[in-house]
């Protein structure tokens, strides 16, 4: 009898470069497990600087030390499970001693200061100054993280011009590779790092104590935003749609670069300025960069695509909203003016009454005392709930249709790019930038393209004889599926005012054709 050959079995060494090491792999672990190392390295980084500041290190000196002493042990096992690991790196599996090779390759090498001075302090006596001066060495792990990246950009844009591989830095391009996505990381740690900075600044209290701090963090997030902005400005050309000097200022009007703008003049105009003008009223300004993420998320472009898509329902609604609060504050001035003219002195003033009751909040502060206000106010509060959700529900139905409309769109380019039944690394890639923007999992993007490529092959085949379909009904199911699918592409993709045009045409349709017309119109 015919036995199959033998498969080797997966061992624990196996699994663990499977999961945490194999960047081959990209279904694995890989990429989140180096990005919390990172956030870890950045996090002792951010300690280290604290316990320079003895307001803050004094009170909290057992909490420091229990995270360096988590710090040292995450990056203990970080260093055994590579080194356990090395004979099934590509890179060391062929030399006869892997695991002697990784302990003297350069990454290993940086590991290892990072945790071997605390293990030696255990033996050899160290001044402990000295000792958590040699944690800055965890900062060079960052370097596993960054010169493959650097490498690979260099690789892939190998020939390119200086002003071109400034565009594929700051932008995503085919040629961007992973140094952008850590660069656009980087960014977003600021704006979070400045943010944060700003609003602590205000509390008196931690002022008083990380003043110096706050200026050097101020600084250098200024420093880091400015060259961003430069560098946006000087490189924004090699986008076909801002050639030239005109170009440029049609960059510079964009909202997200006047948003960039905004981001670091308050610090300009206060360093120039400050000795003819007291603008210390610009710094609350400064939290103008949280904007700045609007840059790395989709989410903004699509809440506006909604906006637009339905402002005329929604300026009706809000015509009806303004309308009802000016008829509220005025019948409130009617019966209450006379009971309490303090508080509802005149309409301007008792429409800050009227939006309050009508948007159920009722701070308190203004309440009318006559029994027709205080039945006046009943009605209100019971009307604003529904008036005042309108806007709210449509505003969230727009937004999960144009959410569903952008996937829709990304399935009809996933069927272009795979007209042969294959997806090239490019557009793979292209398709995974689009899926991260619309919060699509890797998994169901390789869903996604396994269904589009079935779908191409069955439109190879030819259609299902209707007998077939008939007896079995989840085939049955499944091709009703697939015929609304391909409904809702054509829909998406085709000119809606010509194909409305047509649908109206006598003769052209039926009613029950317009009225799925009509309704894959409305998602």
């Amino acid at each position: 009898m015919e036995t199959s050959r033998d498969v080797a079995p997966v061992t624990l060494r196996n699994f663990i470069y499977a999961w945490l090491f194999d960047q081959s792999n990209p279904n694995n672990l890989q990429r989140e497990f180096d990005r919390w190392i990172s956030i870890l390295i950045i996090a002792n980084l951010i300690s280290m600087l604290a316990e320079h500041v003895p307001a803050v290190y004094e009170p909290n000196k057992f909490l420091f030390h229990v995270f360096d002493q988590f710090s040292l042990a995450v990056f203990t096992v970080e260093y055994a499970l590579r080194l356990f690991v090395a004979p099934e790196d590509p890179e060391f599996a062929r030399s006869r001693m892997p695991r002697l090779r990784y302990i003297f390759s350069p990454y290993a090498l940086i590991d290892l200061a990072a945790i071997l001075p605390f293990y030696l302090s255990s033996f050899i006596a160290m001044d402990l100054r000295m000792l958590r001066t040699l944690r800055l060495l965890r900062l060079l792990k960052l370097f596993r993280i960054l010169v493959p990246a650097v490498q690979e950009f260099r690789r892939l844009n190998e020939g390119h011009t200086f002003r071109q591989q400034v565009y594929a830095l700051l932008n995503p391009t085919p040629t961007s590779g992973k140094l952008q996505e850590l660069l656009d990381s980087f960014i977003v740690w600021w704006v979070f790092i400045s943010v944060v900075s700003v609003v602590l600044e205000s509390v008196e209290s931690i002022h008083y104590a990380l003043n110096v701090q706050f200026i050097v963090v101020d600084a250098i997030a200024v420093f880091i935003f400015s060259m961003e902005y430069i560098f946006r400005l000087y490189s924004c050309v090699e986008d076909p749609d801002y050639r030239g000097l005109g170009g440029r200022f049609e960059y510079a009007r964009q909202p997200i670069v006047i948003i960039d703008l905004l981001a670091i003049v308050p610090f300009f105009l206060e360093s120039l300025l400050h000795q003819l003008f007291d603008l210390r009223f610009l710094r609350i300004f400064r939290l103008m960069r949280l904007l700045k993420l609007t840059r790395y998320t989709t989410s903004t472009g699509t809440l506006l695509k909604a906006l637009k898509r339905e402002w005329p329902v929604i300026g009706a609604s809000t015509f009806i909203m303004i309308l009802l609060v000016i008829l509220t504050a005025s019948l409130g001035y009617l019966f209450e003016h006379e009971a309490q003219p303090d508080k509802f002195e005149n309409i301007p003033q008792s429409i800050y009454w009227a939006v309050v009751t009508l948007a159920s909040v009722g701070y308190g502060d203004i309440s009318p005392v006559t029994p027709v206000g205080r039945l006046m106010t009943i009605i209100m509060a019971l009307v604003g709930i529904g008036i005042f959700a309108v806007p709210a529900a449509i505003l969230s139905t727009a937004f999960n249709d144009q959410l569903h409309k952008d996937r829709e769109l990304m399935h009809a380019e996933l069927l272009h790019f795979m007209k042969d039944g294959n997806l090239s690394d490019e557009h793979r890639a292209q398709i995974l930038r689009e899926a991260q923007d619309l919060h699509i999992s890797s998994e169901e993007v390789d869903l996604l393209i396994e269904r589009v490529r079935l779908e191409r092959e069955e439109q190879a085949r030819g259609a299902l004889p209707l007998e077939f379909i008939r007896e079995q009904p989840e085939v049955a199911f499944e091709q009703f599926r697939m015929a609304i699918s391909n409904l809702r592409q054509i829909a998406a993709t085709g000119n809606a005012a010509q194909m409305q045009a047509l649908f109206e045409t006598p003769g052209r349709a039926t009613e029950d054709e317009r009225a799925i017309w009509r309704q894959l119109n409305q998602r």
